[in-house]
């Protein structure tokens, strides 16, 4: 199916909303939802072509499908790269990068603030066939510089980070990464292309998880990277169609009319999240908070460049204790005292969710690893919801007040 033929120059509100594949013969305005499996084709011999070319046309779900396409041209739009592919989950999108671009005897240097999970993926998994990783500070490029070896082909950050909001400057990466010959990926899942577009600032690849802020409201699981034309439709794209690591037409349905409100959601997000930061910031019983939209926040002047002038939709913050018991103690004390916000560990929904990364997102990370990363026993993530800024202020009062 053929893409749609918009003016160029479209700013990306408007390609959030039109961007995409060309209505079918029925000439539907909302994009259609098409659920199967396979698809017929009018003769052998165009069926052949198409398993050769699947570029051309759709044979089989796991290669590919015109709901997941739209979805695909849509972000693609969004981030100002030329392609994008989808993948099951966000993670499932990290794997097929490492899949891609990596082999036995290459090296990787990462931030040691990223997701646990992506620490996980580089440190173990990817460790198990040859491919060697080293961590490094998110924000010291230096740091950065003296880990790029010969055999360096992938430097690999998110920014903000999940969940202590650190933020790198993506074109210092970007030069450094190009300078030896490897590639620079950012995890845009915090952000969303709404406010920040990384291949702008230099950046190779862009990874998301259509999970979190792109889908919106908590429903479906979907990842996706964005980046050139080659190294998405001769990469990558054989990779899913063998892997099968398939982004599913229902899913890529359900984000591709998220993505038609992400930049109001976002404006909302980052409004309420600035309140809350400068809440928690005055309260007696938070001894820090994270969140690049205020000032004292060490990247600020970075973020508010990259970032489009807003923080970003997640506050974290220290609550005050003394030893590791005790301030996990407190930190619980806080999550279970929240009446209106969700206990819970995903995030980018419209419902607020507080949760306590030492033992959800980074659980499953060595105490020596989380405290690499800064997590500590005291620290609660909030992604701030769209509900009334004042009712997730008294939400948090609930239990900041019993410390």
């Amino acid at each position: 199916m053929k893409a749609k033929q918009l003016p160029a120059g479209l700013h990306r509100d408007t390609l959030a909303i039109r961007a995409g594949i060309e209505p079918s013969q029925y000439g539907e305005n909302s994009e259609a939802l098409y659920l199967t499996s396979g698809f017929l084709q009018p003769d052998a011999e165009t069926s052949a072509r198409l398993f050769a070319n699947p570029q051309e046309g759709y044979t089989y779900g796991r290669t590919s499908n015109p709901t997941v396409t739209c979805f695909e041209q849509r972000l693609a739009a969004m981030e100002g790269t030329e392609a994008a592919i989808g993948t099951s989950t966000g993670m499932a999108a990290i794997l097929l990068l490492g899949m891609g671009v990596l082999k036995a005897g290459n090296h990787v240097v990462c931030s040691r603030s990223v997701f646990g999970s992506t620490l996980n993926l580089f440190a173990k998994e990817f460790g198990k066939f040859g491919v060697e990783s080293t961590f490094v500070s998110q924000t010291d490029v230096k740091e950065w510089e003296a880990a790029v070896r010969p055999n360096t082909k992938l430097l690999f950050a998110e920014t903000p980070t999940n969940p202590l909001t650190d933020v790198c400057d993506i074109r210092a990466l970007a030069d450094l990464a190009h300078g030896a010959g490897a590639l620079l990926t950012v995890d845009n899942c915090f952000c969303s292309p709404s406010l920040q577009r990384p291949t702008e600032l230099g950046a190779d690849l862009v990874i998301h998880s259509g999970t979190k802020y792109l889908d919106g409201q908590g429903r479906v699981m979907a990842g996706a990277i964005c980046g050139p034309a080659k190294l998405v439709n001769e990469v990558f794209a054989p990779i899913v169609r063998t892997a099968g690591m398939t982004l599913s037409p229902f899913n890529a349905w359900v984000v591709l009319k998220g993505l038609e409100t992400l930049s109001l959601r976002m404006k909302a997000h980052c409004a309420n999240a600035l309140e809350i930061a400068r809440f928690l910031q005055s309260h007696p019983a938070v001894t820090r908070v994270y969140y690049p939209g205020l000032e004292t926040h060490p990247q600020h002047a970075l973020a508010m460049r990259q970032q489009s002038g807003l923080g970003g939709p997640v506050v974290s913050f220290d609550v005050k204790g003394g030893d590791p018991a005790t301030l996990r103690r407190n930190a619980f004390r806080v999550i279970d005292s929240a009446q209106v916000m969700s206990i819970a560990t995903n995030l980018g929904d419209t419902k607020s969710i507080i949760s306590h990364s030492a033992t959800t997102s980074h659980g499953r990370l060595t105490e020596e690893q989380r405290q690499a990363a800064g997590i500590g026993q005291g620290l609660v993530r909030v992604a701030v919801g769209l509900e009334h800024v004042q009712d997730i202020q008294a939400d948090l009062l609930r239990g900041l007040s019993k410390l």
